[in-house]
């Protein structure tokens, strides 16, 4: 959707350049009157007259124009995917000027650009340097500030601040994302931040508008579901030291896994899990609970290999996520496409807490079958 400015631009413009209508006239050699139209929006100058006017104020035509190229939803998932295909296709070089060139083209789509983030954040790790890692990751924390500074929607400038610290973390500089975060999840106020979604469910109810609550509550319990599960993965990293503790959090994590069937529900996430789990148990010296932990990690990874595309899903229990999933940025659609996934799950066996695993026929045989094609 193209939208244009001209007439609150012509004011702004000679308001901050301190002249009048009369000397804008004389200078572009039109009338008064003229002028005045054109900032009531009642007649449009001649297209001739554009570039003199541009010149006159020392901007683009574009910008004198308010020219904004705005995506629909579609388009930007379209555009997603397109991009992260040729990720997996075509060499990084050339798919990272893409990319480039895109924001440029929709630098005031701000939900394009925030895609365009979390599309550098999941594949900046495919640079053919480290170099060119960190300067993709800088190039999305110019994006994200561009957001941050133009975007009037709360809630596409709350997830461009999350992607940011991401950003800063994949940089090494937590004290930027602490910055970012800590206003936000103060401890201290997260138990009235955590009921407005009860809060919610009762006004729809006390509002008669049942199949509403209902569809909320839903989606709360299983976005509750997965920070559960995710949360118990920034646990085992935390207390890496305390495997004590560590293998009371994953005896918890497994129960919700097995009980909530995220395997099924959420493979993704679960093999996240699992291979967590699989780093703790080798880094604490236990090989056989490493190698199971990784065979089921090995089976999560299929099954998302296995469908058609990875696609968010419900089950038989989470029976109204379809129309949620639908308003995401990106639909039910995965950031990562299969080609990645498998890449990164082959990958990721190179970690060094796996260095005693690495000669056992097992192992070897999992990072053989994860690695073909």
């Amino acid at each position: 959707m193209f939208q244009l400015h001209l007439s609150e631009n012509l004011i702004r413009l000679r308001r901050d350049r301190k002249i009048t209508q009369e000397e804008l006239a004389d200078f572009i050699g039109v009338t008064k009157a003229a002028v005045s139209k054109w900032e009531n929006a009642q007649t449009t100058p001649d297209i001739l007259l554009l570039p003199r006017l541009a010149s006159f104020f020392d901007v683009t035509i574009d910008r004198l124009l308010g020219y904004e190229a705005q995506l629909s939803r579609e388009q930007i998932r379209r555009c997603y995917m397109e991009l992260c295909q040729d990720f997996a296709n075509l060499p990084f070089s050339e798919v990272w000027e893409k990319v480039r060139s895109t924001a440029h083209r929709y630098y005031s789509c701000y939900p394009l650009l925030l895609q365009l983030c979390v599309l550098y954040l999941n594949h900046f790790m495919l640079a053919e340097s480290k170099e060119d890692s960190r300067e993709m990751l800088k190039d999305a924390l110019r994006l994200c500030g561009r957001i941050l500074e133009g975007c009037r929607d709360t809630g596409i400038c709350a997830d461009a601040a999350v992607v940011k610290a991401m950003l800063h973390l994949q940089l090494g500089v937590p004290s930027e994302a602490i910055e970012l975060l800590e206003p936000t999840a103060d401890v201290n106020h997260l138990s009235l931040q955590s009921s407005a979604g009860a809060l919610l469910i009762q006004a729809h109810l006390m509002s008669g508008n049942t199949e509403k609550a209902r569809d909320y509550a839903q989606v709360r319990h299983y976005l509750h579901l997965l920070d559960l599960v995710s949360d118990a993965i920034q646990l085992l990293l935390t207390n890496a030291e305390d495997f004590k503790r560590c293998r009371e959090t994953m005896r918890r994590a497994q129960g919700i896994i097995d009980l909530c069937q995220l395997e099924h529900l959420h493979p993704n996430l679960a093999s996240q899990y699992y291979y967590q789990a699989a780093v703790t148990y080798a880094g604490n010296g236990d090989p056989a609970h490493a190698l199971e932990m990784l065979q089921r990690f090995e089976h999560c990874v299929n099954s998302l290999l296995s469908q058609e595309r990875i696609a968010l899903h419900g089950d038989d229990y989470f029976d109204r996520l379809e129309q949620w999933m639908e308003q995401l940025p990106l639909g039910d659609g995965a950031p990562r496409n299969k080609a990645f996934v498998r890449q990164n799950a082959a990958g990721s066996l190179s970690h060094p807490a796996f260095s005693k695993l690495k000669e056992t026929p097992e192992f070897r045989s999992l990072y053989k079958r994860l690695s073909e094609d």
